[in-house]
């Protein structure tokens, strides 16, 4: 292959980007450019620029946060705030409130829309799709769960285990490692197995595994139903 043919291909494609990119006024302020870039619901992602001191100010209008969080992602804590911000700076970008929002002059237009579309994607997966990053927000989550419903979760008899992804591997691995500890802890020592279902359901040999280890299991979304045990 050709450094010419490469460059006919380059060419295709900034045509078609460019036939791909659509316009629309939506006030005398703003104008929404419409992109062929996808997000995960495959929509097209839309961004919003205005003139603003002499350039221009380039903006997700909050599409990317509140979608997040209309997916059951809760973005309000330190760790994930902290998390958003490094990725976003990451990008040249910054949060405006719930907007992601980068400015540009006509010379650094072209790159500093790229960047804000590369933010938008970065941030849904990081916070949608990235296992290692949910894992470890799911166990935020319980964190604050326990702490808020007054659950002593570092006690001498009760055990809690959050587990992000239930499966039999998991449940078998908690299950060895109970069977170590209640070994050197007292009679009435209990365990707890607080697991995510929140992305898809528990199987029943899950379930009957942990329970014939005298593993209480507790599906995420029921948590509410064992707040009284817990904290008792």
């Amino acid at each position: 292959m050709s450094v010419a043919e490469i460059e006919k291909l380059l060419s295709d494609y900034r045509q078609w980007l460019q036939e791909k990119t659509t316009l629309r006024e939506v006030d005398d302020t703003w104008v929404e450019i419409t992109t062929p870039y996808l997000d995960r619901h495959n929509d097209s992602l839309q961004i919003y620029a205005r003139q603003e001191n002499g350039g221009f100010l380039l903006s997700d209008d909050s599409y990317t946060i509140h979608d997040l969080e209309a997916s059951g992602c809760n973005l309000h804590t330190d760790k994930r705030q902290d998390l958003l911000r490094m990725t976003l700076n990451g990008f040249g970008v910054k949060l405006d409130h719930e907007a992601l929002q980068i400015h540009a002059t006509a010379l650094t237009f072209p790159l500093r829309k790229h960047n804000l579309i590369q933010a938008m994607l970065a941030v849904n997966d990081l916070f949608y799709l990235a296992t290692p990053i949910v894992e470890s927000l799911f166990f935020e989550d319980v964190v604050a769960w326990l702490d808020g419903n007054d659950v002593r979760y570092t006690p001498k008899v009760k055990f809690i285990q959050a587990i992000n992804r239930p499966t039999r591997d998991s449940a078998e691995s908690f299950i060895h490692a109970w069977s170590d500890t209640r070994e050197v802890r007292p009679s009435d020592s209990k365990a707890y197995a607080l697991l995510n279902d929140t992305e898809q359901s528990i199987s029943g040999s899950v379930m009957e595994a942990l329970r014939n280890y005298q593993i209480r299991p507790i599906p995420w979304t029921q948590r509410v139903d064992v707040v009284a045990e817990l904290a008792a």
